[in-house]
């Protein structure tokens, strides 16, 4: 079919159907609404910028009024009411049980271990033999030095022997001339009468009284000397005597060094600590072990250095077992502090428990004071936290806990003593503080 021309404005025709037609069809689909995509995501930020907005504003406000608040749920906090009763001024204190009395067994002088005749745990008497021990430096030495004494001793066992000789020959020559000059005083008497009647020369008389008068003379001189004699050997035997004592001492001590290779009990008691071997070179003063009182224990226990100052010689404390109170008193404070604690030694006053046994702890009630009436809290670990300066308090409406300045003094296992700052029947958060320990107010809630 031929197509016929059109001008201007004709509308050509495709199988029946005019293009007017054709584009009229074509605008009404471009014509439609399109439906707008909802952006989920930024309606959210903007939801979620809103409520953190508010939340600063709220927290500022908040932080205006009443200072930093925390939000805590009220299950997860101990909440206790102040009370009024007696407070009992005491500590718990854990001790060891370990002998009363110990007495430590060193190797006075060293050696090798020659012979081993008792067990570590043994019961032992004063005296009973331990170990034996072999020193042949000290032997060698203790026999040069026995020797060396033992010649001096002679010695001056010599000396003296001969101060004594001097002495008796000054008193046996006095005996000769007082018997010459008794011999030669009679002499002159008879020979006076004999030269009255000349029966004698009168140079036999003048002979006899020179002769009485030398002797006279040699008595005065051996009488000074005897004087001096004795004065100076009385001088010089103490210090012989003196001399003779000190080496024999010092010969005692060194027998006794050599007899101390022989290690034996010094009391009675139970050996422990003892683990030597046979062969084994042993140091000078190296522990060997100890003796312990096998009956009577007293109690090694630490105490927290912050009653160092409350703490003294003598206070009581109460071990109770089996239904019966054992008393007990502190009797010796070691002054080093170790770690935050320092170490007390508690003996029991009366009578002590027959089943304890040594190593074993057991639980003590130490007495710091006299029991009197205060108003208390509860004992919590808030006072770690806080040092007792300071307390959260719950209001009357129980919606919050206010920090609160307080006084508190004395403290035992179970309660702390108010003195000022709380009130009878006010309550206290005294569960931990630390997760909000530098916030000013709690507000408690009941959610989950």
């Amino acid at each position: 079919m031929e197509k016929k021309q059109t001008s201007g404005n004709a509308i050509p025709m495709y199988g029946g159907k005019t293009a007017g037609n054709d584009r009229a069809a074509s605008g009404a689909g471009m014509d439609r609404k399109v439906a707008k995509k909802k952006n989920h995501w930024k309606t959210g930020g903007i939801v979620l910028a809103a409520l953190a907005l508010a939340a600063v504003v709220w927290m500022l406000i908040d932080d205006a009024s009443g200072g930093r608040t925390f939000r805590v749920n009220e299950s997860r906090i101990v909440i206790s009411t102040v009370t009024e009763g007696t407070f009992e001024d005491f500590i718990p204190v854990r001790g060891r049980v370990t002998p009363l009395k110990t007495l430590f067994l060193d190797a006075i002088e060293g050696g090798r271990v020659e012979r081993i005749l008792v067990e570590d745990g043994a019961m032992l008497k004063r005296g009973d033999l331990i170990v034996e021990l072999s020193n042949s430096n000290l032997q060698v030495s203790f026999t040069a030095n026995e020797t060396r004494v033992t010649e001096q001793l002679n010695n001056m066992r010599s000396q003296e022997l001969q101060l004594e000789q001097n002495r008796l020959a000054h008193k046996r020559n006095l005996v000769d001339f007082n018997y010459q000059i008794k011999t030669l005083t009679r002499r002159v008497e008879r020979e006076q009468e004999l030269v009255k009647t000349n029966a004698i020369p009168l140079r036999q008389l003048e002979d006899s009284q020179d002769e009485l008068e030398y002797n006279v003379n040699r008595r005065e001189l051996t009488l000074e000397s005897q004087a001096t004699d004795a004065r100076l050997q009385e001088s010089q035997l103490t210090f012989l005597r003196e001399a003779a004592v000190r080496l024999e001492d010092s010969l005692v001590v060194a027998r006794k060094n050599l007899d101390n290779l022989n290690v034996r009990a010094p009391v009675d008691g139970k050996l422990s600590g003892f683990n030597v071997e046979i062969g084994e070179n042993i140091p000078r003063g190296n522990r060997l072990g100890q003796i312990d009182d096998p009956d009577n224990y007293k109690l090694t226990a630490n105490i927290d250095e912050f009653y160092l100052g409350r703490v003294d010689i003598g206070q009581e404390a109460v071990f109770e077992r089996g239904g019966t109170n054992y008393r007990m008193t502190i009797s010796k404070i070691y002054p080093q502090v170790a770690n935050g604690q320092f170490e007390v030694d508690l003996v029991f006053a009366d009578t002590q428990p027959e089943d304890i046994r040594r190593g074993q702890t057991l639980q003590t009630k130490l007495t710091l004071g006299d029991a009197t009436k205060a108003a208390l809290i509860p004992n919590g670990a808030f006072y770690q936290d806080t040092g007792g300066n300071w307390v959260f308090v719950v209001t009357a409406d129980g919606s919050q806990a206010v920090k609160r300045t307080v006084r508190l003094g004395r403290r035992n296992s179970r309660f702390i003593e108010v003195l000022e700052g709380l009130e009878i029947g006010e309550r206290v958060v005294t569960s931990p503080y630390s997760s909000f320990v530098e916030m000013d107010r709690l507000r408690l809630s009941a959610e989950e």
